[in-house]
């Protein structure tokens, strides 16, 4: 279990906080590049470790970043005018670019230089594999964009969803790791085999952690990987026939996060088959409200649990969906989960040293790990019984090399 200091400082994340600060030295999705369809578009309103902001496209097809409320009298940016490079706020028609200036001020005189000194809170913004990302650190910190596999594929070898999941980052991000839970949560039925791993390993990397699980098999000892990419990202292990998964909990604020849910493959386009067969059965993915982010199975309606289902054994949940089993059972834990509370066992490996991996960092303020780092894979392979996975797993997931 955590210290509730430890644990304040693990999930807290707005601004001036330890996490939030560590957060913000690594690029952190915002929206997709289609929520901003066209140069002039409108703006979109955004939440990001617990700020409000205002996305928008320029006139140039850039995308800004900013405070939601205009520096002068605080009104809302998100009706501004979105016109020749800039945002102008409809109070008084101040304007600012991308980059946050004020680039002209008709409620001054003409001849006033108060324009050149006045800026509205700004991001930098990128676009790539269709989100739109944005640093939010100390300028001088900010580092190349990380070579995650799935954003370097075309856009036919790859589909992403994204969903609203109602309780702090960091328990979302934990029951991404916690391996146990596979042989219970996720089972289609009642009578399967629920044989837990024999082995349960977490091997540091520069990129995070590894979170390795062993089952014995024929005097050896086979060996699952899945990777925990700082700061929120994961590596999901490769189901079979199936294309690369990945997730990432952006924190909204913190009580409430956004996943984003990634199947890909590297060597070929995504088929109708791979993607009709993730919505059919939801997988990672989520059904959502239309015109929203939020789950059509939401904790307002008990995710539409159907207890028959559940009672027939045919269903360990009665809840329908990868996805939505996860948020259900993670929001039921509470918008932030008291983790002294816990007593955690040895099936909980993964989860204790993901906690000290971030403690550790948090501690050293470390930077975001290199772009390259980020340009592993997932992996599963044998070793003899009793030899060691630590230098296998670290080898294993760099078989994706740097360009």
């Amino acid at each position: 279990m955590l210290t509730r200091e430890e644990n304040e400082l693990l999930t807290r994340t707005g601004p001036g906080t330890p996490m939030g600060g560590f957060i913000r030295r690594h690029w952190v999705p915002v929206i997709f590049s289609s929520d901003l369809p066209a140069p002039d578009c409108p703006p979109k309103r955004v939440k990001l470790l617990g700020e409000r902001l205002v996305a928008w496209r320029s006139t140039k097809g850039q995308v800004g970043l900013v405070e939601e409320r205009c520096p002068h009298r605080g009104a809302s940016m998100f009706f501004g005018r979105n016109e020749e490079d800039g945002l102008r706020c409809v109070y008084h028609g101040w304007k600012f670019d991308v980059s946050g200036q004020c680039v002209d001020m008709p409620s001054e005189p003409a001849d006033s230089h108060f324009k050149n000194k006045v800026r509205i809170a700004s991001y930098p913004c990128v676009e790539r594999a269709g989100i739109v990302w944005a640093y939010l650190g100390e300028p001088g910190e900010r580092p190349e964009f990380p070579e995650l596999e799935w954003t370097l594929v075309p856009d036919s070898h790859r589909h992403v969803t994204r969903h609203l999941q109602e309780c702090n980052w960091l328990q979302a991000l934990e029951g991404g790791f916690d391996a146990s839970h596979l042989c219970f949560l996720h089972r289609g039925d009642t009578e399967g085999d629920r044989t837990l791993p024999d082995r349960y390993e977490a091997v540091p990397a520069s990129v995070g952690l590894v979170c390795a699980t062993g089952r014995r098999s024929g005097g050896g000892m086979f060996w699952n990987l899945e990777i925990m990419a700082l700061p929120f990202h994961k590596l999901i292990t490769q189901q079979p026939n199936r294309p690369f998964g990945s997730h990432i909990w952006v924190p909204i604020d913190d009580e409430s996060c956004m996943i984003y849910s990634i199947e890909y493959l590297p060597d070929r386009p995504l088929t109708p088959k791979d993607i009709d067969r993730s919505l059919e059965y939801r997988y990672i993915h989520a059904e959502n409200l239309p015109g929203s982010e939020r789950c059509v199975r939401n904790k307002d309606n008990d995710y539409l649990i159907d207890r028959e289902l559940q009672a027939s054994g045919a269903s360990y949940t009665g809840m329908r969906g990868f996805g939505i089993q996860d948020c259900g059972i993670q929001e039921s834990m509470g918008p932030i989960l008291d983790r002294t509370r816990e007593h955690l066992g040895t099936a909980d490996v993964h989860i204790i040293q993901l906690r000290r991996v971030l403690l550790r960092r948090l501690r050293e303020r470390t930077a975001s790990p290199p772009a390259a780092d980020y340009r592993v894979r997932v992996a599963n392979f044998t070793l003899a019984e009793g030899e060691a996975v630590d230098a296998a797993a670290l080898e294993k997931i760099r078989t994706l090399q740097p360009a």
